[in-house]
């Protein structure tokens, strides 16, 4: 197991606690300036120094930042970027072309399907084209004769009303073959099935010889296809929280997995309800997706609020940093200093980071932790 700097600073703290004071002694004949020792106190956040003047003071700046609110989240697809892929004919799926998590472009080939509803709208096409010609001929030889006076009008109409429903019929077949995908020129019983949108594939309900569309299977939709270039993030606000949440409102997004990279999104949904449990309500965040967000990623997202509030700064070197908690060092009277817990925000210009909570603008704190270690590997 590897400690990071600060984690060994802590565990010398903790040993130079447990091992009773150690005064530093000065040798005259070295020369050397005394070392500042570092003495066990009644108080595990308590350490006492023999020269406190060795660890120089920082005051702690103001700053007036929004108000802030962090929760946690995960990553969703938009619904409304989600696009089921439909198969309008229903048959027997014998080319699948693609497979799930699998990147597709518009218009790409998905699947095949062998139909016999491609089938049966070719035929139905060829009868509508035969009866339409058949009724355009009557219809033509009836217009000829009532020129001449051998025909009366209203078998006239009779032809002209029979012609019009031929070609209505025959209009009805030609959409059909389209709806299908059936090339009237080229027919054929395989119906292709192409990617309506680009995106992820995020669900496959078909493979190689299943069955697709509605009338065996029992649902059209062989896959789902999902635009990840803008996603949702869920988060879970509690009540008493949520007068700070409002609509249209900036939250930045830190992934779990990617916690130097920082995304910016909207509040665009404040559930109503609330879960009886744990007295949560779902907030919806929409976020530009550059590409590393993956669906089910948890995330930290913090809510940015319009009214400021006034926050301390430090220098970062102030900061210790250690099992997921940041402390700083304060004077606590005499050669004593004080472990205060702290919650570090934002780093600011000129070194120096936020602290949202736990200390006060005007508070002095030991400048430097690297001050305190290296009088802790001198023991």
């Amino acid at each position: 197991m590897r400690f990071t700097r600060f984690e060994l600073l802590a565990l010398a703290i903790t040993a130079t606690l447990a091992c009773g004071s150690c005064g530093g002694e000065f040798d005259p004949a070295s020369g050397a300036a005394p070392t500042p020792q570092v003495e066990q106190s009644g108080n595990a956040d308590v350490v006492t120094v023999e020269h406190p003047n060795e660890f120089p003071l920082a005051t702690a700046g103001r700053i007036e930042a929004p108000h802030r609110l962090s929760v946690t989240g995960s990553v969703f697809p938009d619904t409304n970027q989600e696009i089921p892929v439909i198969s309008l004919a229903s048959g027997r799926v014998v080319d699948v072309r693609v497979t799930l998590d699998q990147n597709v472009s518009k218009g790409q080939l998905m699947m095949e399907v062998q139909s016999p509803d491609a089938t049966n709208a070719f035929d139905t096409y060829l009868k509508a084209t035969n009866d339409e010609l058949l009724a355009n001929k009557a219809y033509v030889r009836a217009k000829d004769l009532y020129s001449h006076g051998a025909l009366a009008q209203g078998l006239l109409e009779q032809a002209q009303d029979a012609e019009d429903d031929a070609k209505a019929d025959l209009d009805a077949a030609n959409r059909q073959l389209s709806t299908l995908g059936v090339d009237k020129n080229h027919p054929s019983d395989i119906v292709s099935v192409y990617a309506p949108i680009s995106g992820v594939i995020v669900a496959q309900n078909v493979t190689n010889a299943a069955a697709a569309g509605v009338t065996y299977s029992g649902s059209a939709t062989a896959f789902t296809i999902a635009n990840l270039s803008h996603v949702w993030v869920i988060c879970d606000v509690y009540e008493n929280d949520l007068p700070l949440v409002q609509l249209g409102q900036e939250a930045k997004i830190s992934p779990n997995a990617y916690p130097d990279k920082v995304l910016t999104g909207r509040v665009s949904d404040i559930g109503p309800v609330l879960d009886p449990t744990i007295r949560t309500a779902k907030v919806r965040i929409d976020v530009p997706n550059p590409g590393m967000l993956r669906l089910g990623m948890f995330v930290t997202a913090t809510l940015v609020g319009r009214t400021k509030e006034v926050h301390a700064t430090v220098p970062a070197d102030a900061i210790l940093h250690l099992h997921d908690q940041d402390w700083v060092y304060v004077p606590a009277g005499g050669d004593h200093f004080r472990r205060i817990a702290v919650h570090a925000g934002d780093m600011l210009a000129g070194g120096n980071q936020e602290i949202l909570s736990g200390i006060a603008p005007g508070q002095k704190v030991v400048r430097s932790i690297l001050q305190l270690e290296s009088v802790l590997e001198s023991q």
